[in-house]
């Protein structure tokens, strides 16, 4: 146990006294940074706080538009989701000029999950932002930099420094604006720039990637423009609700119809989900001081499918952990399955949440086809034909074993498998070299610009990348 003696003299101006605040690990990184170039995030930075109450109402949002709102889970490390976007009609856009997003704005959460900084880049600038987030205008720091800092170990301590509140945690404007910056030279924030522009290159490949894939495969079943039609009214037989055991009419929209026959109509052919893949539904003996990593549904990005599992010994474990993942398994979510929580396993050892159904590929079938076709928009509207309940909707594992499955020939299989693994080549790799930011910068605090660059250049030459 570490304990900190602070001196009445060292209060802060708004005389906090609680000891969060003044905690050991915050203390030595002040120490640290007294002995570096630094300053408050107020002297290198503007900044632009949404009003009170929500800048956007729900009611406001539109089907489709030019226009963006972002909220606080569009922010994640380092840059806006696209994932399952907020629009806004052109008048409410142009109605707040205040709170438009600028390229190259930072943007960090301040209310509810806190401290996650993103940078605004050119398609995020027809945009406003949440009253729960908070614009950073770099003026005399590169703003890649700061968002590289900001994101860093040293970077996060300062910022989730004056976390206050218990109900609902926030951040107040006057917590950011103590924020403590490390400085280096300008040739080294610029390195740093470059290693973050090169990630965002390789992000913005993935997602190349997986857009031809996901192209290529609708277009074979011929529902590559489907949008849904939904119809005020519509006909069905009691023999219908009867054989379905349902008689909500959500279930029988004529819409959901239309991609069954697609699928079933493909002129190679379907087959049931089940009969094409193994499901997985192995157990693992739960050992209480073992550490685990644990996949759960939030662990999976919706957007890119990537996992970031959580690490928890098996006292930890959560009732539901159930099933023993394994290198290869494709998991899919069955809450808010229309959500798109759907990944491919890379990695053996894991444990998964049951409320994942986890198939297996088969010779037929390769689970990059399967991946793409269960992200895809039509099949992810599809899953809200099956989904029970209302606040919590889930599917079960007989609603995604039955759905029909297209038979894809062997060599569109190959395609899709290649354009599918050389895009979760490139979300590593974005990843790694954002990994790689972030260490060179609190590498550069702990010991100096100079070992810090040498190492970067190392890791680099590593990875193959050349800056």
């Amino acid at each position: 146990m570490r304990t900190s003696v602070v001196s009445y003299k060292d209060l802060n101006f708004e005389f906090r006294i609680d000891a969060e605040y003044y905690r050991a690990e915050v203390l030595d990184s002040i120490k640290l940074l007294d002995r570096k170039d630094s300053a408050v995030l107020s002297d290198l930075a503007s900044f632009v706080i949404g009003p009170f109450g929500s800048t956007v109402t729900v009611d406001q949002y539109v089907p489709q538009s030019n226009f963006r709102y972002v909220r606080n889970k569009d922010i994640n490390d380092f840059q806006i989701s696209d994932d399952e976007q907020a629009y806004i009609p052109e008048n409410v856009y142009k109605a707040l000029p205040q709170f438009h997003i600028k390229e190259n704005d930072l943007l960090i959460t301040v209310v509810g999950t806190l401290g996650k900084v993103a940078i605004a880049t050119k398609k995020d600038t027809a945009s406003i932002f949440s009253c729960k987030s908070t614009i950073i205008r770099a003026k005399k720091i590169d703003p890649f930099y700061l968002l590289t800092y900001l994101n860093s170990s040293v970077g996060q301590l300062f910022s989730l420094r004056g976390v206050r509140g218990a109900i609902q945690q926030g951040l107040n404007l006057s917590d950011l604006k103590e924020i403590k910056v490390f400085l280096p030279s300008e040739g080294f924030q610029t390195n740093i720039k470059e290693i973050v522009s090169k990630a965002f290159g390789f992000t913005a490949e993935a997602d190349r990637l997986y857009s031809q894939a996901e192209q290529t495969l609708l277009s074979e079943l011929g529902i590559l423009n489907w949008k849904p039609k939904h119809r005020l009214s519509f006909v069905k037989k009691y023999s219908d609700t009867e054989s379905a055991g349902r008689i909500d009419a959500e279930y029988f929209q004529p819409m959901y119809d239309e991609i069954l026959e697609a699928v079933k109509k493909y002129r190679h052919g379907f087959e049931s989900v089940m009969t094409l893949f193994k499901q997985n539904r192995s157990s693992f003996k739960n050992k209480p001081d073992k550490l685990y990593r644990y996949v759960e549904i939030s662990s999976v990005n919706t957007s890119s499918g990537e996992i970031d599992s959580l690490s928890l010994i098996g006292k930890e474990l959560p009732a539901n952990a159930k099933i023993k993942l394994n290198c290869g398994d494709l998991i899919i979510s069955k809450v808010r399955t229309y959500r798109g929580a759907v990944a491919i396993i890379h990695d053996d050892g894991l444990v998964g949440s049951g409320a994942f159904t986890v198939l297996k590929e088969s010779e037929k079938m390769n689970k990059e086809t399967a991946y793409i076709f269960f992200k895809s928009a039509p099949i992810l509207r599809l899953s809200l034909k099956y989904n029970a309940g209302t606040s919590y909707p889930v599917i079960d594992d007989k609603d995604v074993l039955n759905l029909p499955f297209p038979l894809i020939p062997k060599e569109i299989q190959e395609n899709l498998k290649q354009k599918i693994t050389e895009m979760y080549d490139a979300k590593a790799l974005s990843r790694r070299l954002l990994d790689l930011a972030k260490r060179g910068v609190e590498m550069a605090i702990e010991k100096n610009e100079k070992d810090a660059r040498i190492w970067i250049e190392a890791e680099l030459k590593k990875s193959g990348v050349e800056i």
